[in-house]
């Protein structure tokens, strides 16, 4: 089954980072009566380097805080304080979730002064765009670290010779292996990537060698007829050009 695999843990991170982005947007708009800017930085900055805090930094504290009631406290109701090794996997990975968005928090200005000088800024704290998050949670689960499924004092590294190496907040962390998602499995509900369209010039995931597994694809042309060079004629009709393309497509063996 799909369950503690990488997925699963890229599943578990981005899902907690959605909430705490999604959160904290809606508390910097205004949207909810709990919260609203951060506060606690209102009053400081650098006066000798001409700026301070000020605008409306995104409090990220209050999304975390929300994040944690909402996913993590089921999780412990269920399983008991420690738990499985899978529920502290699932624990862990919500928790390197809302450590990308606090890490990936940068600082916004804008400038005051005579024709643009910027003599004095006024800055704030802001969250990174999502997409960013997900592309760095996306780096973690290709470094993710395998992990005991026999929990002790805390989790450890399924490799014995690397047990030593500690396991950061950021890490993603999976128990078991992933199943083969190349080949159709009916069982598993895999479907498999046998006819699937392939950008054969793309070294991405969508490529034709990483997506068909090294299977290699199959070539064929395919004909496209639409309107084209539409015109409106007085009056009152749209006289169109009947236009045909070929383009090649490739599906995987």
């Amino acid at each position: 089954c799909f369950v503690g695999t990488k997925e699963t843990a890229f599943i578990y991170a981005v899902t907690s980072a959605g909430l705490v982005h999604s959160v904290t947007r809606s508390c910097s708009a205004g949207n909810m009566t709990e919260c609203s800017c951060d506060t606690n930085l209102r009053h400081g900055g650098s006066a000798s380097e001409g700026w301070h805090w000020g605008g409306c930094s995104d409090d990220i504290h209050y999304g975390i805080q929300f994040s944690r009631r909402f996913l993590d406290v089921p999780v412990k109701n269920i399983t008991g304080k420690s738990g499985s090794g899978l529920a502290a996997m699932n624990l862990h990975n919500n928790e390197a979730g809302r450590q990308a968005v606090a890490k990936l928090m940068s600082v916004d200005c804008r400038c005051h002064g005579v024709s643009g000088s910027c003599a004095v800024k006024t800055c704030w704290k802001t969250m990174s765009s999502f997409e960013k998050i997900g592309q760095f949670l996306k780096d973690k689960y290709e470094n993710s670290i395998q992990i005991s499924d026999r929990l002790k004092k805390k989790l450890r590294r399924k490799e014995k010779s690397q047990r030593k190496i500690p396991i950061g907040k950021e890490d993603l962390l999976y128990v078991n292996k992933s199943p083969n998602y190349c080949v159709e499995d009916q069982k598993l509900g895999i479907p498999g990537t046998q006819g699937r369209e392939c950008n054969r010039t793309s070294e991405g995931p969508d490529g034709c060698n990483l997506l068909c597994c090294g299977r290699g694809y199959n070539t064929h042309v395919v004909r496209h007829v639409e309107r084209c060079e539409c015109k409106f004629v007085w009056c009152c009709y749209v006289r169109c050009r009947r236009c045909e393309t070929m383009t090649d497509v490739h599906t995987c063996k």
